[in-house]
């Protein structure tokens, strides 16, 4: 008897619930985090730097991660990630449980959770296609996203306030444990060895060093050659890093533009994020189906344009309610989006390059996050505060136009 929704898989469900215990914990974290530096210090640039120090690792590693998940056993570079994780921030437990935490500390365990991050998730991205079939991808990867918002987006903030409030330690520990759960679910994997047909036998390669080995350098550019070489995959990479700029310079400044124009309170404002990661949540459940009904390129192409209109909306209203409706269907389409270009990615990026070019991905969203947010305030601040919303809209429809053609390529893959 034939099922309407065949299993996955034994190995993509001990990777599903990897993901899920330890996104539980890594948003216990990011809330305890906070709550611990705001304990220790009232400085709101102290506070604000506990984020920096775990985001930076992405740009500083990113790329350097993606060429050590292509060179090494993928499983094992999870499962020592993770361990890793846990003992610095069992390091923290113990210095919070006897009183003696301190910003730098914090900043260092923060800053080494962000750094096993970006091995964690980019092995853990090149580690999929091995697990499920090619078709089955865009419903492992909804899988993964709806469990992301689930588990790090609307269980872990309530629960990591409410275990910070019982004791301060106490939030870290069960983040430490988490991450030695999720190891110990990997490591029953089986061994998944790097890949053997990695350039490096030929004495001419430039990249060879002594010993017969690759540099990292050489490594890396083979990645970025690839990606540059593909046109699907480069006009979405490119897109999601302009779009990222674009929706982090109109979102720096959200919290402004939610009191003054939409009359919102704090706890409106909380309310009205919310809504960004239940349309998340459905956009997980609907997005294999959507490509499936309507291809990858229809999809790809209503996810830029539902982006313009966020940000036109945005910029002209004043109501809360439109502007969470239109935050709702922002947020559908960012899991959409996302889902679907990992999922071409994975189908056409070689498993010999897919932790260089996932990790090409990863540096492109970030550093695009990072541009937007300083962009973000600077444009707000010449022009006022709608400015960031017009400029953003702009940019993607400028987006939209340049990406139509490409993306009719992700039908014929």
């Amino acid at each position: 008897m034939r099922t309407l929704h065949p299993r996955l898989g034994a190995g993509f469900n001990r990777l599903w619930t990897a993901s899920a215990i330890s996104n539980l914990g890594d948003g216990i974290t990011m809330v305890a985090g906070p709550l611990l530096l705001a304990s220790i210090t009232r400085d709101p640039a102290l506070i604000a730097d506990g984020v920096l120090a775990q985001q930076l690792p992405w740009l500083l590693f990113a790329l350097v991660s993606g060429a050590f998940v292509d060179r090494l056993d993928r499983r094992r570079l999870i499962v020592v990630a993770n361990l890793a994780r846990a003992a610095a921030l069992t390091v923290l437990t113990v210095a919070v449980a006897a009183d003696r935490p301190s910003v730098v500390l914090v900043y260092l365990v923060l800053f080494a959770l962000g750094a096993g991050e970006t091995l964690v998730d980019t092995a853990a991205g090149a580690l999929l296609p091995r697990l499920v079939a090619p078709a089955d991808l865009p419903r492992a990867n909804a899988r993964l996203s709806a469990t992301f918002t689930v588990a790090g987006q609307f269980a872990a903030k309530p629960l990591g306030a409410s275990l910070f409030g019982i004791a301060a330690a106490v939030p870290f520990g069960v983040d430490a444990l988490s991450f030695v759960i999720a190891a110990a679910l990997i490591a029953s994997l089986p061994p998944t060895p790097a890949p053997t047909a990695t350039p490096g036998a030929d004495p001419a390669d430039p990249g060879l060093m002594a010993g017969g080995r690759r540099s990292l350098r050489a490594d890396i550019a083979e990645g970025v050659r690839f990606l540059r070489g593909h046109r699907l995959l480069r006009t979405l990479a490119a897109a999601m890093g302009l779009g990222n700029v674009a929706f982090c310079a109109a979102f720096a400044v959200f919290v402004l533009h939610a009191r003054e124009r939409l009359g919102l309170s704090a706890v409106g404002y909380g309310a009205l994020l919310t809504t960004f990661a239940a349309g998340g949540l459905v956009g997980a459940a609907v997005a294999a189906r959507a490509v499936a009904r309507f291809g990858a390129a229809a999809v790809l192409r209503t996810g830029l344009l539902i982006e313009v209109v966020t940000h036109v909306t945005l910029a002209t209203t004043t109501s809360a309610r439109a502007a969470g409706a239109v935050l709702v269907l922002f947020g559908v389409q960012t899991v959409v989006w996302g889902v679907t270009t990992a999922s071409l990615r994975q189908r056409l990026v070689p498993d010999r390059l897919m932790g260089r070019v996932g990790s090409v991905y990863s540096f492109l969203e970030l550093g695009g996050a990072a541009i937007g947010t300083l962009l973000g305030g600077l444009l707000a601040r010449a022009w006022g505060l709608l400015t960031p919303f017009w400029v953003a809209a702009a940019a993607m429809a400028v987006i939209l136009a340049l990406a139509w053609r490409p993306t009719a390529e992700a039908d014929r893959v």
